[in-house]
């Protein structure tokens, strides 16, 4: 099975998508681990040279398309879809590599412009149009509205509500919330 390649740069207006470069990454860093950035993260806090290093060396994996938001130059955001395989019973193989776990982060100068949403769906576009997936996910705590509201403008659903599922270090024991799309339902309809 021949793993198809995506042409970036993704043009997403006003955003250009694109795999991060070092100077990107030191663009990012600036504000990556923030307290406002990293309340709703599970890594709260990255060291900076291996936050470099594993998104240096995703750069030439076929099965982790990781994003920089670029704006005029400057790096808003980035955005990551990572191909996994699905749940399936071994007889067979349509579940290799068919699923996507996807996720985006923005530069909190920037939140509120619809920039998450806009790299949301950009990578959607690519996980069913690109490399032919048949279902994304994306997951977060329930108490981060901004998250679960882009997961819903981008076109997905929510699957699952987690009962005080996810620990989160300041609030304890919190609910979380899963979400979905699958390939036949994209694009969705427009609104």
């Amino acid at each position: 099975m021949t793993t198809p390649v995506v042409s970036w740069p993704i043009v997403a207006a006003p955003l250009v998508l694109r795999p991060p470069t070092a100077d990107d990454l030191e663009q990012v860093l600036r504000w990556r681990n923030r307290p406002e950035v990293t309340r709703w993260l599970l890594r709260t806090t990255v060291d900076p040279d291996a936050f470099r290093s594993a998104w240096l060396a995703g750069v030439d994996d076929p099965h982790d398309h990781a994003v920089v938001a670029d704006l005029d130059g400057v790096i808003v955001g980035t955005g990551s879809l990572e191909v996994v395989d699905a749940m399936g019973q071994t007889d067979g193989a349509a579940w290799r590599r068919a699923e996507g776990s996807l996720g985006y982060l923005i530069d909190p100068a920037y939140a509120g412009r619809g920039y998450a949403t806009t790299i949301a769906r950009s990578l959607l576009d690519v996980a069913f149009t690109t490399l032919g997936l048949h279902r994304v996910t994306a997951g977060c705590f329930a108490d981060n509205t901004a998250s679960w509201r882009v997961m819903e403008k981008a076109g997905m659903r929510r699957e699952q509500h987690g009962v005080r599922d996810s620990w989160h270090a300041e609030l304890g024991w919190i609910d979380g919330y899963t979400y979905a799309v699958l390939a036949d339902e994209w694009p969705p309809p427009s609104s």
